[in-house]
């Protein structure tokens, strides 16, 4: 049976025990699931790909027909699926079940042996998962600002959603950072907002902090010593040292709990791009989470004295930075 995405929550509370997401918004499946399940069921969820199945069936059926007294509300999350994964669910279908099973694909073409199964059968759900449009983006950002209580332009949005290139995931990663940025403010410009998604094109700011935060003492005072940074960009510095510090904050709360660097990352939403990975585990290794904590409140107020002192705001930001530098972490 084939139904939108947005009814998935009261098909959710009904008997039907299989779902079968699909299509190229990859990132309205996972922020579905996330939602729905993973903030409300974490405990008794369980993520699987189609590859570990195929390897190793008999693990995934000992997790699915073994009872506990804990398994209430127990839901399997298969990603990346493909016709391949039929026959196995064939076999789970035939079987009276108490728990749930949602399948994740990319992609499945019309022809589909997978698809066709979960259509023609009543008892079954089916979720396709169009790209998102201009209007869709458009509305994703105004309900942020307007949840958020910070006012914004027609201009602002649609710089936000063109940056965001259609892709859902690519645009709740800047809403993140202007979140972050923001610290509570009611407004932000249309040039704060413009330097600060543009980021990681900035390779002076962006490289800066992240050397700062990973403790490299040499290549944080090259770059400060060849950078010419105007004294307008000293509050989008903190603000964007309090965004990657907020990062880290998260990551070491996920770590306490994944006990696994490489498992945090990929844990953490929204996904760290590719080329930040190897940097930021560094920065986890430099600092313990009370040392964050206390570097976040002691950014706020230092962006107090630095609106206080525009006329020095430049030397007190280089301070700034070279004492983070030589902090020294005295916890093991």
């Amino acid at each position: 049976m084939i139904i939108k995405h947005f009814d998935f929550q009261k098909k959710l509370d009904s008997e039907t025990n299989f779902f079968l997401f699909y299509g190229e918004n990859f990132g309205l499946i996972e922020e579905t699931i996330e939602n729905n399940i993973k903030r409300k069921f974490s405990n008794n969820t369980y993520t699987y790909d189609e590859t570990d199945i195929l390897l190793d069936k008999e693990k995934l059926l000992e997790k699915i027909f073994t009872k506990s007294l804990f398994d209430d509300n127990k839901f399997i999350i298969i990603n990346n699926v493909s016709d391949k994964i039929l026959v196995i669910i064939e076999e789970i279908y035939q079987k009276i079940l108490d728990i749930k099973i949602i399948l994740t694909a990319k992609k499945l073409e019309k022809k589909s042996k997978l698809r066709n199964f979960f259509e023609k059968k009543k008892d079954l759900i089916i979720i396709p998962f169009y790209e998102d449009n201009f209007q869709s983006l458009f509305k994703l950002v105004q309900e942020f600002f307007y949840l958020n209580k910070i006012k914004f332009s027609s201009q602002i949005i649609n710089l936000l959603v063109e940056k965001s290139n259609g892709n859902r995931k690519n645009l709740k990663n800047e809403l993140e950072k202007i979140y972050n940025f923001s610290n509570k403010k009611k407004s932000i410009s249309f040039k704060e907002i413009n330097k600060l998604i543009n980021l990681d094109e900035n390779y002076d700011i962006s490289e800066i902090i992240n050397c700062s935060l990973a403790k490299n003492k040499k290549k944080t005072l090259g770059l400060l010593n060849e950078s010419i940074i105007s004294s307008d960009e000293n509050i989008l510095i903190l603000r964007t040292f309090l965004y990657k510090l907020k990062r880290l904050k998260k990551l070491k709360k996920i770590l306490e709990i994944e006990r696994n660097i490489d498992a945090a990352l990929v844990a953490y939403k929204p996904q760290i791009f590719w080329k930040e990975k190897d940097i930021v585990k560094q920065q986890l290794k430099c600092w313990s989470l009370n040392q964050i904590v206390f570097l976040i409140k002691d950014t706020i107020n230092f962006e107090i004295l630095i609106k206080k002192n525009v006329q020095i705001s430049n030397q007190l930001i280089y301070d700034f930075i070279i004492n983070k530098l030589n902090h020294v972490n005295n916890e093991v």
